[in-house]
C-alpha cells in the first residue's frame, strides 16, 4: 500500500471542536495555527479551493482565513467558496483574508499608493463599538501590518471598527453574520495585543472550548492507533531524536508488546550516537529493540551523490529497504511507525505551501511501501511533541534533545557523503555541542551543530601550508522550526568553540559562523 493511501489513518485524531485556518500561501499560516493551539484549540490548514459543502461535512467551530502574498485585484488570486459565508461559521479574516471578505460581499478594497509594512499603531474608530477589539485592548495599539492595497468600504451591514495611517478600515466586523476581519496580523509578536483579540474571537465569539491538551492528544492518539493497527504487529522506525522516541512511546502505549524498534544506525548518526540509543531504549524504556549496523550499505549507495534530494531520496529508500528485510523475521509485521511531524508535511509541499525540501518521512518514501503508516505525531508541531513526550513519561534528555535531521549527518556534509567525511564532521560537531552545554545554553537554543562544506581552504599550521576542510557553525533560535533566528552567541564561546576544533579535527583549518535567519535561509543546510 502506498504511504499516501495511509497517512493520516493514526493521525492525532481531530477534537470535536476544529478551526480551519484557510491557506491563501500565507508565509504566517502555520503561526496562525500555532497560536489557535497555543489557545487550546485544535486547528488545521486547509487548501483554500475547500468548497462550502466539504466545511459543511466536517462542521467546524471557526474559520480562520489567512493572509497571502497576492493582491485581491490581480488576476488569478486566490478565492472562497461565496457559499461558505452563509454557513453561519464565524469567521475572522487575516490580512490578505481580510480584505478578500469584503471584495467577495460587496466592500471596496482600494489601491494604495504605497504600502504599509512593519510596526504600525491602529486606533479604535471613535463611536464604533467592536466585540472584536473589547475592553481589554486600548483604542489605540501598536501592531505588525504588511500590506499593500487596505479595505476602503466595508460591505452593507459591515462595522468599521478601528483604523490605521494607510489602512481605513484596518478592523471591521458583522456580529450578526459572525464575520470579522483585521488587516493587521494578530498572530506575530510583534502585535502585543494580538493574542487577546484571537482569544476573543475563538472562545467568545466563536464559543470554542478551551479544551485541547497534551493529554487529551494522546487519549485521542492512543484510541486512533488501536482502533488502525488492531493485533497486528508494528515496527517502528526508531533514530534516537525526539520525534522517533515519542512516537514510540505513544504507539508502545497503545499497543505494548505488539511493538518493536528497529534501529538503523546509518553510519551518519552524531558521535556516540548509536550506544546511546541502544542503553536508553532497551535497557531502560524496556522496548523490543533490534540494532542494525548499516554504515557500509549507505557509504556504498551515497558514492558520488552530492544533490540534496537525491541523497534524501536514497536515505531514505535504503532506511525502508532495510525495515522490510527485518520485518520478514518479525511475523510479518504490517505497520511501521514514524515521527512526521506537521512541518515536515506543510515543508514537502501542499497546495499553497512550496516544496522546501523532501523530509525522509516523507517525500523520500518509495512508492511501493510494503507498511501501512502510523504517524501519530504527523498533526503536531515540535514543541507539542516535546509536550506529549513529557506527559508519557520520557526523560529530558530525550524530550528535550535538540533536533537531529532524518538523513542525520548525510545532509550536514555539503557535496559527496564519505566516510572520512563522516568522521571529521562528527568529531566538530561533538566539540560544538561539548562547548554549547558547558556554556549551559544547550536548552536555550533550538539547534547547534556543525556543517562541513563541500570545499578546501588554504591555511597555516605549525609554519607548514595546509589545504583542509572549512567547518561551519550554526545556532539558531525558535519556537517551532518554522522560523529561526541565528544566535548570538558570546564570541568567547565561539573562539573556543573554534580553536578546539582546528586542534583536535583532522583535516579541517578554518571555522566560520553562520548569521543567516529562517527565512531566507533554512536551519539546516541542505
Amino acid at each position: 500500500m502506498s504511504a499516501s493511501a495511509v497517512a493520516g489513518v493514526a493521525s492525532t485524531a481531530a477534537p470535536v471542536q476544529v478551526v480551519f485556518v484557510i491557506d491563501f500561501g500565507a508565509q504566517y499560516a502555520q503561526l496562525i495555527a500555532r497560536r489557535v493551539r497555543e489557545l487550546r484549540v485544535y486547528s488545521e490548514i486547509i487548501p483554500h479551493d475547500i468548497t462550502a459543502d466539504e466545511i459543511a461535512e466536517r462542521a467546524p467551530a471557526a474559520i480562520i482565513l489567512s493572509g497571502g502574498p497576492k493582491s485581491v485585484h490581480v488576476e488569478g488570486a486566490p478565492r472562497l467558496d461565496p457559499a461558505i459565508y452563509d454557513l453561519g461559521i464565524p469567521i475572522l479574516g487575516i490580512c490578505y483574508g481580510a480584505q478578500l471578505i469584503p471584495q467577495q460581499l460587496g466592500g471596496v478594497v482600494g489601491r494604495n499608493e504605497r504600502g504599509e509594512y512593519g510596526r504600525t499603531v491602529v486606533n479604535r474608530i471613535p463611536g464604533a463599538a467592536s466585540a472584536l477589539l473589547h475592553a481589554g485592548i486600548p483604542d489605540e495599539q501598536v501592531v505588525w501590518m504588511s500590506h499593500f492595497d487596505a479595505v476602503t468600504e466595508v460591505p452593507e451591514g459591515f462595522t468599521a471598527t478601528a483604523s490605521a495611517p494607510n489602512a481605513p478600515v484596518a478592523a471591521y466586523e458583522n456580529v450578526d453574520k459572525k464575520i470579522y476581519g483585521v488587516q493587521y496580523h494578530p498572530e506575530v509578536v510583534h502585535t502585543p495585543h494580538g493574542m487577546a483579540v484571537l482569544e476573543q474571537f475563538l472562545w467568545r465569539e466563536a464559543g470554542c472550548d478551551a479544551n485541547w491538551t497534551m493529554g487529551s492528544v494522546i487519549d485521542q492518539s492512543v484510541e486512533a492507533i488501536r482502533a488502525q493497527v488492531g493485533d497486528a504487529k508494528v515496527i517502528c522506525a526508531l533514530s534516537g531524536g525526539v520525534d522517533s522516541a515519542v512516537a514510540a512511546a505513544m504507539v508502545h502505549k497503545a499497543v505494548g508488546d505488539q511493538l518493536t524498534c528497529i534501529y538503523v544506525d546509518t553510519g551518519l548518526m552524531r558521535l556516540n550516537e548509536s550506544d546511546q540509543v541502544v542503553e536508553t531504549f532497551e535497557k531502560h524504556q524496556g522496548i523490543e529493540l533490534i540494532h542494525v549496523s548499516a554504515g557500509e550499505q549507505y557509504f556504498e549507495k551515497l558514492a558520488g551523490v552530492t544533490d540534496p534530494e537525491t541523497k534524501r531520496k536514497i536515505i531514505g529508500e535504503l532506511f525502508i529497504r532495510i525495515f522490510e528485510k527485518f520485518a520478514r523475521g518479525l511475523d510479518d509485521a504490517k505497520f511501521l511507525v514514524q515521527g512526521t511531524l506537521y512541518p515536515d508535511v506543510i515543508e514537502s509541499g501542499t497546495k499553497d505551501a512550496a516544496k522546501i525540501k523532501s523530509h525522509h518521512n516523507v517525500g523520500g518514501l518509495p512508492d511501493d511501501l510494503d507498511f501501512d503508516l502510523v504517524e501519530p505525531l504527523r498533526n503536531l508541531f515540535k514543541d507539542e511533541v516535546r509536550k506529549v513526550g513529557s506527559e508519557l513519561g520520557l526523560p529530558d534528555e530525550i524530550v528535550l534533545r535538540q533536533p537531529f535531521p532524518g538523513p542525520g549527518l548525510g545532509v550536514r556534509i555539503i557535496g559527496e557523503v564519505t566516510e572520512e567525511k563522516v568522521t571529521i564532521l562528527q568529531h566538530a560537531d561533538a566539540i560544538v555541542r561539548e562547548e554549547v552545554g558547558a556554556a549551559g545554553l544547550e536548552r536555550e537554543l533550538w539547534q547547534s551543530f556543525a556543517v562541513l562544506a563541500d570545499i578546501r581552504t588554504v591555511g597555516v599550521m605549525g609554519d607548514e601550508r595546509t589545504y583542509a576542510h572549512p567547518i561551519i557553525i550554526r545556532a539558531v533560535n525558535s519556537d517551532d522550526a518554522m522560523t529561526a533566528d541565528w544566535a548570538r552567541l558570546p564570541y568567547d564561546l565561539l573562539e573556543r568553540m573554534s580553536n578546539r576544533i582546528i586542534n583536535e579535527v583532522d583535516g579541517v583549518n578554518r571555522v566560520a559562523y553562520d548569521i543567516t535567519s529562517k527565512p531566507p535561509g533554512t536551519i539546516e543546510w541542505e
